[in-house]
């Protein structure tokens, strides 16, 4: 099963410090609360996830890289796992003196219960990414 989610936020941060912030795949990793740790080298950066659902019991490591960069507006990434794969678009554009992110994402579960989790608690992550978004500016 597969989840497709897109949700928009604007924060008081300007575009390039919401780019640098964005571009960077360390801080984009640190802003999600199931990543435990992550280690980078090169193009990829592992993210060490933690998903509270029953059938996962130890951290997976989800290899990411960035696949399209257009400073200083958008980066996808792709993730892949044992667990499941996601795909991951952040789009940056001024805004009421600010910033308007959009996200976009597709998680493909490859065991029972990860959709649910991604759907169940997209808006808290991405409310976590607006808050470090704007503690770090």
């Amino acid at each position: 099963m597969t989840v497709r989610v897109e949700r928009t936020f604007e924060v008081s941060v300007s575009p390039e410090d919401v780019w640098a912030f964005i571009a960077d795949p360390e801080k984009r990793a640190g802003a999600i609360s199931v990543v435990d740790s992550y280690e980078h080298e090169g193009d990829t950066t592992t993210w060490h996830v933690r998903l509270p659902i029953p059938v996962v019991r130890s951290t997976i490591p989800v290899e990411t890289r960035d696949v399209d960069v257009e400073p200083p507006r958008y980066v996808k990434f792709v993730g892949n796992s044992r667990i499941f794969d996601v795909t991951g678009e952040h789009e940056v554009e001024s805004a009421n003196g600010g910033s308007r992110v959009t996200n976009r994402f597709v998680v493909d579960g490859k065991v029972p219960g990860v959709e649910g989790f991604f759907k169940r608690n997209l808006d808290d992550e991405l409310g976590g990414l607006q808050a470090a978004l704007e503690a770090d500016a």
